[in-house]
């Protein structure tokens, strides 16, 4: 128990820069305002951070185009208020996690500047380069993420270079020993700054298939394929371009790295859909010389039923017994949790409050995504107030993730909520300064009092952090599990919709902990969105 690693037991609290806290009043967040507000995060209960980028960038793609990966970007600060936010972190007992973005660079980056100018030299070889097909067309199918095709012209080169974002996020050539070698010695410049870990952005999408063939049809019915472009992503299976055998080589040479300092984790972000997402997490965890743990978006998807929930941790713990997984509802990159199940509850808070119980009674690591601990709900924007590139690009069919990026709200009734004194870069408006952290602060049954005491809980529990899990099969809308680490059990269970049931229970129990239920009798009555910790010893049974 001693030596067990400080991330098995972690909840992460995932800061984005650009809108946690403005100190210089230019709109935009920076190191110096993380800092002062680092102590609501140590008061939350919360181990550890995660900083979205923050290194060198045209912020084509808000600093997921990195330009200078050994610098920080001067829209944060300087590599010395770097230094400061990881002094005042440790001071509060926070590990810092940051962002890596190594599957691709921006198109401003020197060495890519060099790569595009020539097909010799020593950076010739450095990102992904095919010639045209004889036709001049791209030399296969493969679609970017964010729309069209993955590959663009370089009249210099007249050669073609791979995307899988942006047309300014080139990709690195993974099959050039050289790049592995660059990208983890700039990973080891930020540990020896004293850095806890890194959240790996896309790490699955490091290789390719170095023949480049097309990726066939996806699961699409036929008469929305006949309607769909070759080149928009979700039209294809994903075989080429993503999840090569070579990334568990690249893994295992970073882990290595890691392994050379005191107690480092890595948590790889797996872009994938559906189960085949859990089969990666596991696959990419399994053993101890891969990633500590990864995530995908699995849990960050509109699916708000018992199997969904069930099938991605059973299939988990099943892919990978000796694998790690994090599990989160919210993100930067999705619609905030609170509003993508609101179709699901009668009312937002109890939806919030059920959904922090839930999520810290999952095995595994948890992240917890800034606001989400208010309740908070998306942004409504117009057109105008955009910023991000695909809402931009294929507005109004995709909303973009600008709304669950707005900025944190600290003060209900100061300008911007108090995040800034200047204009914020996203506007902070009513429905969400409403949610503020002095508001909820002063409330005992607040959003933000309920994910206290859920982590508070799990933190004192061995049976949620450690123990085993074994799901009960109820019928939706239930979703019930058993947590047992040898000195006693916890039956967790959850009632997913915003109708009142029951279930009788076959044992003695009693309510633990956080709950929205209540026990008479040997019948567990759920309200709308209730859920129960039952402590009891031996085998307890639930029937609908």
């Amino acid at each position: 128990m001693a030596t067990r690693e400080w991330w098995r037991d972690a909840v992460i609290y995932q800061i984005y820069p650009r809108s946690f806290q403005d100190d210089n009043g230019d709109g935009v967040g920076d190191l110096q305002g993380i800092a002062r507000r680092l102590p609501h995060v140590a008061e939350l209960g919360a181990d550890a951070i995660w900083l979205s980028p923050i290194f060198t960038s045209p912020m084509a793609d808000m600093g997921y185009d990195v330009s200078n990966y050994t610098d920080i970007d001067p829209l944060f600060g300087t590599l010395a208020d770097f230094d400061e936010l990881i002094a005042t972190a440790h001071d509060l007992g926070l590990k810092v996690i940051v962002d890596q973005v190594l599957s691709h660079s921006s198109s401003a980056h020197p060495f890519f500047e060099e790569s595009r100018a020539s097909r010799t030299g020593p950076k010739a070889d450095w990102y992904v380069w095919a010639d045209p097909k004889p036709d001049g067309s791209p030399p296969n199918n493969w679609a970017s993420v964010f729309g069209g095709s993955a590959w663009e012209w370089e009249p210099r080169r007249r050669q073609y270079y791979l995307h899988n974002f942006l047309t300014s996020q080139p990709d690195f050539n993974f099959h050039n020993p050289e790049v592995q070698d660059w990208l983890l010695s700039t990973m080891e410049f930020w540990l020896e700054r004293g850095l806890d870990g890194f959240r790996l952005d896309t790490v699955n999408y490091y290789f390719h298939n170095a023949e480049f063939p097309d990726n066939p049809p996806g699961d699409f019915p036929r008469d929305d394929l006949a309607k769909t472009p070759r080149e928009t992503y979700p039209w294809q299976r994903h075989l080429h371009d993503k999840n090569q055998p070579e990334n568990l080589a690249f893994l295992e040479r970073m882990r290595s790295l890691c392994d050379r300092y005191d107690d480092i984790m890595m948590v790889g972000e797996v872009g994938e859909d559906g189960d085949r997402s859990i089969e990666v997490m596991a696959e990419y965890t399994r053993g101890t010389d891969r990633l500590h743990m990864a995530y995908s978006f699995a849990m960050l998807s509109p699916e708000f039923t018992a199997d969904h929930f069930r099938r991605c941790i059973a299939g988990f713990l099943k892919g990978a017994p000796d694998g790690w997984p994090k599990w989160s509802f919210s993100n930067h990159d999705v619609v905030r949790h609170v509003t993508r199940w609101k179709e699901h509850a009668r009312d937002q808070d109890t939806l919030a409050k059920q959904a922090v119980a839930m999520l810290m009674s999952f095995p595994g690591t948890i992240g917890i995504y800034q606001g989400e601990e208010l309740g908070q709900t998306d942004t409504e924007l117009v057109y105008s107030e955009l910023t991000d590139p695909p809402a931009l690009r294929f507005w109004p069919e995709v909303k973009g993730r600008d709304g669950c990026r707005t900025p944190m709200v600290w003060e209900a009734h100061a300008p911007s909520a108090g995040f800034s004194a200047g204009t914020p870069w996203l506007p902070v408006k009513a429905p969400q300064a409403d949610r503020a952290v002095d508001r909820q602060a002063a409330q005992n049954d607040s959003v933000l009092a309920a994910y206290k005491a859920a982590i508070a809980y799990r933190k004192h529990s061995a049976a949620l952090t450690r123990g085993t899990t074994d799901f009960l099969d109820l019928p939706e809308p239930f979703l019930a599990f058993r947590r047992a680490d040898g000195h006693g059990a916890l039956t967790c269970v959850f009632n997913l919709s915003p109708e009142h049931h029951s279930l009788a229970l076959g044992g003695p129990a009693r309510l633990d902990g956080p709950h929205h239920a209540s026990l008479d009798a040997g019948t567990l009555s759920l309200p709308p969105n209730g859920y129960a910790y039952l402590a009891h010893e031996g085998v307890l049974t639930l029937k609908a």
